[in-house]
């Protein structure tokens, strides 16, 4: 009998598969409206998107067939939602991501960071969750959280051994540093995505014993790492995929918004509150795990200070290894410092951009966006060299001569860029395509009248309370994909500005911080050893607290001035906001 079902648990995936989709039929056949057929479409992508029973983005290319089938959309209006605007500004920061990857300038910024800083226990703990952060703002998390996990276990194995040998002397060499290069000894870990990421040697080889003290070091310094590489997304437009799709979302349900959401609105809301979020985080695990010794904890003693040699020690060796700066970083350097002054003065607000100056549309806005301007770096890297320009023999074949390589190639693209998640953010504009133009969304607006009494603001901190909880079991990506669209509704429906609802929600997806499933990097830091699942909760937990506060503090004060969130937008009406016209808008802003 115990074989039974474990042959049945073995195949879960294909029973979900047959069985989500009969068992959810009634909703259609009995209710054969539009809105009943959308409504099963959203139900059973989500059920999928939590079970994981295929692959998200497999899930993701379910309106392709359903909605042309049950008379939703035609084909081609749902083949258009997965190339958007958004979807190109993803696709091309994530090629200026790569070329910063491929030629190791994220690893020379981190190490330039941390000496700067010093490594002081309390000081070690926030340099690296600033460098950790910072390049989160414009990298993957995976791969920041990839690169920062190594080095701060090479360190924290130099402090533990200062007593032990002459490792340090010696100027020996550490294993751990190597797991973004190709190594034949690394292994291969599975992540629920498919998607497969190498792991050191060092988290497989057995640990030695350590003290208590060595111990909570450990753990608080892995979690520094994965808990910055989420909080430093939410900087940036393009810092982690939820953002893109609240873009996406508002130009996609209210057209006429203006540019509302764009990189340098967006960077002056999320930045200070990635800052807030960021050193409340550091106080609350440098107390959790190195005590309420300041004195300590900054590194005052004689014995500190050996361990602070030791540290540095091995930072120094390792920004030696990399070299001088080479031609190719030094150019993605001015390259990318471009595309941050481009997109910060394409269209501030403030003053007229340079977009709207030099290419105007017939409504003087700008015709270029955020995404072109990544598009247009981006496609620099496939055309300026890595080395300073000159020809040089091919080894290949000593009589034809050769040109240096460009910064990027289609190859390392191919093998670096996650499709998965282009084609999953598509997958979310089309479900939030149907669902207005099978009237889905106006009829939860109209059911979701009766919360117009309760006032916003407790409004906007229940849902972020419930989404920080719901991100934990559920990837960040499809719970903002799912919960926008219908948080949308609500605000037209209850008088309040979308985006008092939607960005707050869109924020607390990224406080994924209690679980190891909950986000890759805390996939990545788990899987070093040294940490236990209710070491991650303890932390995380009230990490969480502190995400949802800083985040309602941030939605009820610097917010609204950028966002002009106390005000109904005329962009926003629509037939079930019609009341909204003939009575004065919700004021989101806190009562005096």
């Amino acid at each position: 009998m115990a074989t039974y079902w474990q042959g049945l648990w073995a195949y879960r995936s294909y029973l979900l598969v047959f069985c989500l989709p009969i068992l959810l039929l009634p909703l259609p056949i009995l209710v054969p409206t539009k809105e009943a057929y959308c409504a099963y479409t959203i139900i059973l992508m989500a059920l999928f998107w939590c079970t994981e029973a295929v692959p998200i983005a497999v899930t993701a290319f379910f309106p392709l067939v359903l909605y042309p089938m049950m008379g939703i959309m035609e084909a081609s209006e749902v083949s258009v939602e997965y190339l958007t605007d958004t979807n190109i500004l993803f696709f091309a920061g994530l090629l200026v991501a790569v070329t910063i990857e491929h030629w190791n300038l994220h690893k020379r910024i981190a190490l330039c960071v941390l000496l700067f800083i010093g490594v002081r226990p309390a000081l070690l703990i926030l340099g690296f969750m600033i460098v950790t952060a910072f390049l989160s703002m414009w990298i993957s998390n995976t791969a920041t959280s990839a690169m920062m996990v190594p080095i701060a276990h090479a360190v924290l194995e130099q402090l533990h051994n200062t007593h032990m040998g002459k490792d340090i002397e010696e100027g020996s060499h550490n294993p751990t540093f190597e797991l973004q290069e190709p190594s034949p000894q690394k292994e291969m870990t599975e992540f629920d995505n498919g998607e497969a990421l190498p792991v050191s040697p060092a988290a497989s080889k057995p640990k030695t014993r350590q003290s208590n003290k060595q111990r909570l070091m450990t753990q608080g310094l892995s979690l520094c790492v994965c808990y910055s590489a989420s909080i430093g997304g939410i900087a940036t437009l393009t810092g982690t995929a939820p953002n893109l799709v609240l873009q996406g979302q508002i130009n996609l349900l209210f057209p006429q918004n203006g540019n509302v959401v764009n990189f340098a609105s967006w960077f002056s809301f999320a930045f200070p509150t990635m800052v807030i979020l960021l050193l409340l985080s550091w106080l609350w695990l440098q107390v959790l795990f190195l005590g309420f010794n300041f004195r300590k904890n900054f590194g005052i003693g004689e014995q500190a200070k050996e361990e602070q040699q030791a540290a540095l020690h091995v930072i120094q060796t390792e920004h030696k290894l990399l070299g001088p700066m080479t031609f190719a970083e030094k150019a993605i350097t001015v390259l990318f410092v471009i595309l941050v002054v481009l997109w910060f003065t394409r269209e501030p607000g403030f003053f007229p951009g340079w977009g709207e100056l030099a290419f105007p549309n017939a409504n003087g806005n700008s015709m270029v966006s955020d995404g072109t301007v990544a598009m247009f770096i981006g496609l620099l890297m496939f055309f300026i060299p890595s080395s300073i320009p000159g020809l040089t023999q091919d080894p290949e074949n000593p009589r034809k001569l050769k040109g240096p390589p460009a910064l990027l190639s289609w190859k390392t693209v191919n093998e670096r860029m996650p499709w998965n998640v282009v084609f999953l953010l598509g997958g979310g504009f089309a479900l939030a395509k149907g669902s207005e133009q099978s009237g889905l969304s106006a009829w939860l607006g109209d059911k979701l009248t009766q919360l117009e009494n309760v006032p916003p603001s407790a409004i906007a901190f229940i849902l972020c309370l419930l989404i920080a909880i719901f991100t934990e079991f559920m990837s960040n990506l499809a719970t903002t994909t799912l919960f926008l669209p219908i948080l949308a509704s609500m605000a037209q429906a209850i008088c309040v500005h979308p985006l008092y609802v939607m960005i707050p929600c869109t924020l607390a997806s990224s406080l994924a911080f209690m679980l190891p499933v909950a986000t890759t990097p805390n996939v990545i830091v788990f899987s070093f050893g040294g940490l236990k699942v209710l070491d991650m909760v303890r932390a995380g937990f009230m990490l969480n607290i502190i995400g949802v506060l800083v985040i309602t503090l941030a939605i009820n004060s610097w917010s609204v001035p950028i966002f002009n969130l106390d005000t109904f937008p005329s962009w926003a009406h629509s037939n079930t906001s019609t009341h909204c016209l003939a009575s004065q808008a919700h004021s989101t802003t806190p009562s005096p």
